[in-house]
Parts: C-alpha cells; structure tokens; sequence
C-alpha cells in the first residue's frame, strides 16, 4: 500500500478542520442548562398547554434535575407540561429566564416522573387520540432539554392530536462529539425498540410515526432493522418512518433497506441539496454522501425512489434558522397537516413513492416522471 504523501495528508486535515468548523456554527449559541426543566408558576391563564412524554436512556444528573450525555443501562420516564409563546414567527425558541414570560418564552409548568406502564398508558389518555403515536428522536449534538424544547415546538406547531413522545439518547451535545454521538446512537437501537414495541402492545395504538432527525434517522433505521431481524412484522406494519435531514451513509441506508425490505408505508425522506452540516459529516466521514443531501433532480435517485419504494422530498424552499440549512425540519411542522393529507388530495394512487418537491407555502409538487406505467404529476 503506498503511503499518502505529505500534501494529501494535508488536504484531508484541512477538509476535517473545515468540516469541524461548519459543525461548531450549530453550536456556537448559548445553550440552556438543566435550570430550563424547573417547572414555573405563571401569573397568566395557559389557554393551551402542550404535554410531551419522554423515554431516555441518558444518566440522570440528580444534583441538577435533568439527565446528561452518558448512557444509562435502562430507560427512565417523565411527563411534561409546556406553555408555548402565542405568537411566534418561526420555530426559533425562546428559552426562560430568571424573569419567565409566557408571552415570548417556551416554559415547563409541570413535570413528574412516571413508571413505564404509567408512561404508556399516558401515550393513549388524551380526549383527542385518534390511535397515532408519535416519536421524535433528535439528532447529534443534542442536551436532554433541547432536545426536549425542541419537542414541544414541534407539537405546537403541529397540532398533534394526542401525546408526542421524545426519545433522547445520549448524546454527548458537544460539537467534538460526533464520533461519540455515533457510538451512543448504535447503543440505544435496543432501547428504541423497546419503547416502539412497549407502546405497540395497546390495541388502541393504530399507528406509530417515526420521526427522526439527522443521526436520529439513522438510530430509526437501526432499531426498525433489529425489529425486522426480530421478526416482529406486526410491529412493522404499524410504522410510518419520516427521516429529516438523515446523516446516513447512502450505503449504509441501502443496506439497511435490503435488510427492512418492503414496508406497509414507503419511508419519507426529507432533503436538502444544501445541507452544510451534512456536507460536514460526509467529510468527515472520508467524503462519503449522506441521504440527507440528496439530489432529486438526479435521474438515478428518482430511479431508486421507485425502485426502493421511498418518498423523497425536497424541502430546500424551506426557511431554516441554523444557518446551515439543518433544521428546515422544526419549520415542517406547521406543515403537518398537509403532508399528512398528501396522498389523498393527489390524482395517483395511495402508495406512491417517488421524488418531490416542498415549496415554502408547504405544497407538495410532483416532480415530472414515470413511475409504475403512469406520470406521477400535480392534480
């Protein structure tokens, strides 16, 4: 093997360098500490709390209250309580301070510990559940309560009928972490498929939507893939899995895909061709492309869309606030209600798969190509 020469081994430590460089713009704000999880008493009336419920396996930080970025042996479980600004502009949030205001800032007003069957029958308690849960499982470089506030923005925005539940691995939510962040996500496939099947088990329970953002996305395919080597079909077949901004090797994905193989519902990916943060990981993975980053213009990824049975969305109209075109995902949510309605409101048949477009007004256009004998095209 020949030994790479001194100007190669230099350009690969410059791309590193700049890889690390671009991963710290996302990581540079302040972050909250665990004082943020405290729940307060506010003055005003709370017309429309939102509840979230997290399963973490994160080790519990009993001096601070929260839970930090080592890996626990086994999952713990608590319910929120949020009060939510009324008039927010974007999916920016606003953490409290030591003079809380309702008005502009996400506040916890109440929290609690739960057992596990407490926790899962919490998932179906609401006036309003129609049989769908859902799961966030946020990506690299993540505390316990961004990940958290980050939640409760997206069931805000999203309206969700019932409970959303975050599941937080643990991160290292440190910019330098991303190597630990991958070791750490590996590890908690177990722990995810646990909670998937745990709530599964409620006949209640229709359906369960997988929503998974970044190296999120690639924990969901993880423990959707030890649920099929399971054989456990009948929890597969209640999956919907959406994948925002997924940093997986495409290799890898196509690998994971051999070993799922085909799903009740086609997997949605949402990309971006100008995901900075994604062009980050690839080099720092030797260069190698990330789903995320895909390009539907591509003759050969619309091919593979149909062929692998996969939504590929495009969603690079959207209005990110990272500055790296990473977390157009948060802004979605105010979307859901359209993308859920997608395949009824279109001419082709429930089912489709293929390449698309999100415009900024959250209509899904239908990139022009053959799919399956017919053109899959905007009504």
């Amino acid at each position: 093997m020949t030994e790479p020469s001194s100007k190669e081994t230099s350009n690969v430590t410059s791309q590193v360098m700049i890889a690390v460089g671009m991963l710290f713009l996302a990581g540079c704000t302040t972050r909250p500490s665990p004082d943020v999880l405290h729940p307060v008493q506010l003055n005003q009336a709370i017309s429309q709390p939102v509840k979230i419920l997290v399963a973490t396996n994160r080790t519990r930080d009993g001096a601070r209250g929260g839970f930090g970025g080592t890996w626990s042996g086994e999952l713990a479980y608590e319910q929120y309580e949020f009060s939510v600004p009324p008039d927010r502009k974007n999916a920016t949030i606003t953490y409290p301070t030591s003079n809380p205001n309702g008005e502009r800032q996400f506040i916890v007003i109440g929290r609690k510990q739960l057992p596990k069957k407490a926790f899962v029958q919490e998932t179906i308690r609401s006036s309003k559940f129609d049989g769908t849960v859902g799961i966030f499982v946020h990506g690299y470089n993540y505390s316990y309560q961004e990940a958290l506030f980050r939640t409760a923005q997206l069931a805000a925005d999203a309206k969700v009928p019932g409970t959303l539940v975050l599941f937080s691995w643990p991160s290292a939510a440190a910019v330098a972490g991303y190597i630990a962040d991958r070791d750490a996500s590996l590890y908690s496939r177990s722990d995810l498929d646990s909670l998937v099947k745990s709530l599964s088990e409620s006949e209640r329970v229709k359906r369960i939507i997988l929503f998974g953002h970044s190296m999120g996305g690639f924990l969901i395919m993880e423990a959707v893939r030890q649920l099929k080597l399971q054989h456990r079909e009948d929890v597969i077949d209640r999956l919907v899995v959406i994948l925002g901004a997924p940093d997986i090797d495409v290799d890898v994905f196509r690998s994971q895909l051999k070993d799922i193989g085909k799903m009740a519902t086609p997997i949605t990916l949402l990309v971006s061709k100008d995901d900075r943060a994604l062009t980050a990981s690839s080099l720092i993975a030797g260069e190698r492309p990330r789903v995320g980053r895909l390009n539907i213009d591509d003759p050969i990824i619309k091919e593979a869309a149909a062929k692998e049975r996969l939504r590929v969305i495009d969603v690079t109209s959207i209005h990110g606030s990272d500055g790296l075109g990473h977390d157009r995902y948060a802004s979605l949510a105010k979307f859901g209600a359209q993308l859920a309605t997608f395949e009824s409101s279109r001419r082709s048949t429930v089912g489709d798969v293929g390449a698309f477009v999100l415009d900024a007004a959250g209509t899904v256009v239908a990139s022009p190509f053959h799919l399956a004998g017919h053109i899959v095209g905007t009504p």
